[in-house]
């Protein structure tokens, strides 16, 4: 997408600010403005794996061990599979009584469900293992990843590049249309939007179900997706 302004002799004086600089367009400064919007991608390689654990009981001691269990066994499954510590994040813990509103388990006598769970921050290839690992372990509350770039300062500047070429390839058709010569850049600004995160769910519903499954069992098929950045230049070209 494009927005081009002209400026001529004939064009009334006008004036913008961006950011901390002020830029004169009027008569005796012929410039040509130009927005465009681009795009740079790339393969993303950092993953941060969400994991946990939901289990039910009858009282509250019981639950509260059945959770421990579980916790303990995930984290030790995780330091067996060499994540460290540091890679590791608790993002909720929750022992809480259950009433008669969830009654197919009420009606069970279960009357306390616990929770618990954490972000592994791992390199995007290591994804499908880290899960898998936590799974087998217990995690029966597990799925979603934030696929990042360790550095995603240089996918930034690309996009800005991209579209910075692209404005004065725009540019320069105009001027060759209007039968001026375009002169070199004066002023440029980008703005890169925020990149929504978009996650999935693996939920069991019961840590017994994770604790069956056969350790035989290969890791999910798991590919990291592509980053895309995206950039907005306004660039304004002095016309000769």
């Amino acid at each position: 997408m494009y927005r081009i302004g002209l400026t001529a002799v004939a064009i009334a004086a006008m004036t913008f600010a961006a950011q901390s600089q002020t830029i004169q367009v009027n008569k005796d400064n012929r410039t040509i403005a130009i927005t465009t919007t681009d795009e740079a991608q790339a393969v993303a390689d950092r993953a941060v794996v969400s994991v946990g654990y939901t289990v039910y009981g009858a009282d509250q001691d019981s639950t509260y061990a059945e959770a421990s269990k579980s916790s303990n066994a995930i984290m030790k499954a995780l330091k067996d599979a060499g994540v460290k510590p540091e890679q590791i994040e608790s993002t909720e813990q929750n022992l809480s009584g259950i009433g008669d509103e969830d009654k197919p388990r009420y009606s069970k006598g279960i009357r306390f469900v616990a929770s618990q769970g954490w972000t592994v921050t791992v390199p995007a290839d290591a994804a499908a293992d880290t899960l898998h690992v936590a799974v087998t372990a217990g995690a029966n509350n597990s799925g979603n990843i934030n696929w990042q770039l360790a550095d995603d300062s240089k996918l930034e500047s690309e996009a800005a590049e991209k579209a910075l070429i692209h404005a004065k390839q725009i540019a320069e058709r105009m001027t060759k249309g209007l039968g001026v010569t375009l002169g070199p850049l004066v002023y440029a600004s980008n703005q890169t939007p925020p990149r929504p995160g978009i996650f999935g769910v693996l939920n069991t519903d019961s840590a017994s179900m994770s604790r069956v499954l056969n350790k035989n069992l290969k890791p999910l098929a798991i590919r990291p997706e592509k980053i895309s950045k995206s950039a907005t230049v306004y660039a304004v070209f002095s016309l000769q």
